[in-house]
């Protein structure tokens, strides 16, 4: 296991967390750009909340309107356009959760354990910016029903931790939920989807590493980065430090006009996350969800992107673009464009 020297304490995140900007106007500020002209819109905030750590804005570029990751996380006007195909649940979550409240089964083998409803930060294209988190609010004993059910189901043999951000709970509740879950005979594998890593690299401390790794599952992390400016010296070594631990780590990314559309952009994400002992496994065209609409790129430029990909690096690092369609089995290989 890593020596507790080597990693962050754990109130160490949580005081990160409590510092997080909330205000569009002082992010702006703090980056020296002028509101009106980045189209900043305080009433998109209000219907999906500007939420940013201060360890990713330290990432953004200063006097840069453009920069890749201020356009994920400021609210703008055109999030207040109504978009024909653009809903509230465009996978499909509500209807698919039924077993349980905070679970969601919609895929065969596995099941989704809704850890938390708040995440370290809001991205404005977020596919769950409009989730009833507080119809699927887990308390410690809804958490044991939700195992009970998972254990009274034999053909469950994977579960995934998510949210929100699953990783926003503390290292001991992890830890006890891990062990609960890997006493079930029948799960073989525990999967979990966090940004943290990514956003907020101190939320990697020991007891995290310890919980995932810590058991007979195989623990398998998703991380999720868009942009190889993401990734600094700080989540390298986050991400190292929990690839030690035998845990293997995949990214998820999802395309975005004005921020990832580009080869050279995917190349050096692919790149980037490579050298922190990450494989890009998915590049997801956009989830259809009210308010994003402004990111959306079509599947015929995402294939094209794929292809200059695959001519420009080793097939390990050119990840495989995907879209999810409500009520479909799986997840759906863009092979064609529409």
């Amino acid at each position: 296991m890593i020596p507790l020297s080597e990693l962050h304490a754990e109130s160490d995140w949580q005081v990160e967390l409590q510092a997080v900007v909330r205000s569009g106007r002082q992010l702006l500020s703090q980056l020296g750009l002028d509101a009106q002209a980045v189209g900043y819109s305080e009433l998109a905030g209000e219907d999906f909340p500007l939420k940013v750590p201060q360890s990713f804005i330290s990432r953004m570029t200063h006097g840069d309107p453009d920069d890749p990751l201020l356009r994920q996380v400021l609210s703008v006007s055109a999030e207040l356009l109504q978009v024909p195909g653009f809903g509230d649940d465009p996978v499909g979550e509500t209807r698919d959760n039924i077993t349980h409240p905070g679970v969601i089964q919609k895929y065969h083998g596995r099941a989704l354990l809704i850890l938390s409803g708040g995440c370290a930060i809001n991205c404005r294209y977020c596919f769950r910016r409009h989730f009833p988190y507080n119809e699927n609010r887990n308390s410690r004993e809804e958490w044991l029903h939700a195992v009970r059910h998972i254990a009274d189901d034999p053909s469950i043999s994977e579960v995934i931790l998510s949210g929100g951000d699953p990783l926003l709970v503390s290292d001991q509740q992890l830890k006890s939920l891990v062990g609960q879950l890997a006493a079930i005979p029948h799960l073989q594998r525990l999967r979990v989807h966090s940004r943290l890593p990514i956003v907020l690299p101190s939320r990697v401390t020991a007891g995290l590493v310890n919980a995932l790794a810590g058991t007979r599952l195989q623990s398998v992390l998703v991380v999720h980065s868009n942009h190889g400016n993401e990734i600094n010296t700080e989540v390298k070594n986050a991400l190292r430090k929990l690839s030690s631990g035998k845990i293997t780590l995949l990214n998820q990314a999802v395309l975005l006009a004005g921020i990832n559309d580009t080869e050279d952009e995917l190349a050096d994400l692919s790149e980037q996350l490579f050298t922190a002992g990450v494989l890009p496994y998915y590049l997801h065209l956009l989830d259809r969800v009210r308010g994003a609409a402004h990111f959306e790129v079509t599947a015929r430029r995402g294939l094209e992107l794929i292809t200059q990909l695959e001519n420009r690096l080793p097939g390990y690092l050119v990840p495989r673009l995907v879209r999810e369609d409500a009520g479909e089995p799986a997840k759906a290989r863009v092979t064609a464009a529409p």
